[in-house]
């Protein structure tokens, strides 16, 4: 087990040659979507362009080889791409070298912390950021991105402030054919992906739009008319060194940041793979993906690139298109590879507006409004969380990692709040032969001396005192009581606080001459008031096995009341106006 653990390729089922013909082909495909998609989003993420052919090259085999799903696509993505730069924003000019060496230790510590999660079997860690978090936060990123992208797919200054406007008249009136076919090139190819998309989603689209962009842009003169292409690409594998050195502060600022980009990332790539065990009936390890992912961010970091995860699209398109395991990113891999070793010269005219329309189109769809109405519906509380992650974020820009961090500490005051507001119920004997809730079901009490009563929830050191105050507000309300049986078959979990609230409460109602008893406890209850000595200082006679033993036991009818002749009257009286109720 450790060594499928440690190095999980070994254990690889040996493939066919039909199933490596399909891989291949699978696997082609896949790396020349990814090859334009690679220099996209390494300018989304303020990267020098070979800086994304790099992320998507040796991060992407780490990836397959330690990781849990075998079809899951890792490279670049916009999500991860967007809050490197957001991050990086604050601190650096985006390109320039301070830019690089930020980005690739923002990729070294988000990589570690996923691998440290997935090494010590963290994984349900990820799972804090609920998904109302997530869904606002991700509806917010995908218009940032969008919104980002709309100056160089139209041609327009970038960096939205006060003087925008007059900078984009200034570009018309100085530089009017670049705008001009700018746009037409943005626009082109972004109606081209769309319609691709939804008429002939078989085809390689993003290649497509690239190659003729390509082609066009060289045969027009693009560049000479002032529109801003990819340039020269470096070409040559990635080469691997020591990590550059940068300040305390700067490390100390890249914290945060890598937290959040990998929570993030990791939950983008767990949906991818949820998605794909799903198709394939395959199961999948939360942990080893972890470490997988961790270990493909560190590989893009030693690279010279920036964070990587695992993509939805790419993931899909693998799928769709006919891979049958993980060999298939080793042919996407060979793709990549040969493109840095002697094709870069052939992207110098890519127009950087196709490049914008690449982005946008994949973004487009994470942009999800319904989300927020089927939130709101299925709890208000999850729908505030959504909405306010949602501005949040919008309202944070560069600061995007706020929208998470509020979002987060909302949700875990509305977890505090329900949690310190835990249902509790007075309990009688349903015909059907369980114990229900007397004001629902309209039942009798077990008997005239004895109060049932049962909490939905965990005895902790927030639901002890609450369900203290009900017992005791209840036995001073009323008289001649003898015993109060405590339901705990949904008691899942006790603390120390339960533990000592459950004995200060019986010897508290033994001064009253009450007797606290409890039914149908769980295993991990049990053993807890065992191990304390609680459970024999409550003693055998307090404890019954289920419920319906503590029925048996307890259920008494109540007594008839006693009538004289001269009450006759007065009793059917009463008994008249209770048959109208």
């Amino acid at each position: 087990m450790i060594w499928r653990r440690l190095f999980p390729f070994l254990f690889w089922p040996r493939p066919s040659a039909q199933a490596l013909r399909k891989d291949a082909w699978a696997g082609i495909s896949v790396g020349l979507v990814l090859v334009p998609q690679a220099l996209a989003y390494a300018t989304l993420a303020g990267m020098p362009p070979e800086t994304g052919l790099y992320a998507a090259l040796i991060p992407s085999v780490i990836g397959v080889l330690w990781g849990s799903s075998p079809l899951l696509a890792v490279g670049p993505v916009a999500l991860t791409s967007l809050l490197t730069f957001a991050s990086l924003q604050p601190l650096a000019t985006p390109g320039s070298a301070a830019w690089v060496q930020l980005a690739i230790w923002l990729a070294i510590y988000s990589g570690l912390i996923q691998f440290a999660l997935g090494a010590f079997r963290l994984g349900a860690v990820a799972n804090f950021v609920s998904f109302p978090v997530i869904s606002g936060f991700i509806n917010a990123a995908a218009l940032i991105i969008i919104f980002s992208q709309l100056p160089a797919l139209l041609g327009l200054p970038s960096h939205f402030d006060m003087s925008w406007f007059g900078r984009v008249n200034a570009a018309f009136h100085e530089a009017p054919k670049a705008v001009a076919l700018t746009a037409a090139f943005g626009i082109g190819a972004l109606v081209f992906l769309i319609l691709q998309k939804r008429l002939a989603p078989r085809w390689p689209g993003v290649l497509i739009a690239s190659l003729a962009g390509i082609g066009l842009s060289a045969w027009i003169g693009y560049a000479h008319a002032g529109a801003a292409v990819v340039g020269d690409v470096p070409g040559g594998l990635p080469s691997i060194g020591w990590l550059p050195s940068i300040g305390f502060a700067q490390h100390r600022a890249l914290l945060p940041a890598a937290i959040i980009i990998a929570l993030i990332s990791f939950t983008e790539a767990m949906s991818s793979c949820r998605t794909l065990s799903r198709g394939r009936n395959e199961r999948w390890d939360e942990n080893q993906e972890l470490i997988g992912q961790g270990l493909a961010k560190i590989a893009s970091g030693v690279s010279g690139a920036f964070p990587v995860s695992g993509s939805f699209s790419r993931s899909a398109l693998n799928a769709y298109v006919g891979a049958t395991s993980a060999w298939s990113t080793l042919f996407s891999a060979a793709c990549v590879t040969v493109v840095l070793a002697w094709l870069t010269g052939y992207l110098y005219h890519l127009p950087r507006a196709v490049l914008a329309a690449i982005i946008i189109v994949p973004v487009l769809g994470l942009i999800d409004v319904a989300v927020f109405k089927k939130l709101w519906r299925a709890s208000r509380e999850d729908g505030l969380i959504a909405v306010t992650t949602f501005v949040v974020t919008l309202a944070s820009v560069p600061y995007l990692h706020w929208g998470v961090f509020v979002g987060f500490f909302i949700s875990l005051l509305f977890f505090l709040y329900r949690r310190a507001r835990p249902r509790i119920v007075e309990l009688g004997a349903h015909a059907d032969g369980t114990l229900r809730a007397r004001d629902v079901f309209g039942l009798p009490p077990l008997s005239s001396d004895v109060f049932a009563v049962r909490m939905d929830a965990a005895i902790s050191y927030i639901s002890a005192p609450v369900l203290e105050r009900f017992i005791l507000d209840h036995v001073a309300a009323v008289r001649g009581l003898r015993t109060v049986m405590l339901s705990c078959t949904p008691v899942n979990d006790i603390d120390a606080t339960g533990l000592e609230m459950l004995q200060q409460l019986r010897r508290n109602l033994g001064g009253q001459g009450i007797a606290l008893q409890l039914a149908g406890l769980r295993k991990q209850v049990r053993d807890a008031l065992e191990r304390t000595g609680i459970a024999a200082e409550f003693g055998k006679s307090a404890f019954y096995p289920t419920e319906q033993a503590a029925i048996l036991a307890l259920n008494k009818p109540l007594p008839e009341p006693q009538t004289s002749p001269e009450n006759d009257d007065a009793v059917g009286s009463a008994a008249l106006a209770a048959n109208h109720r």
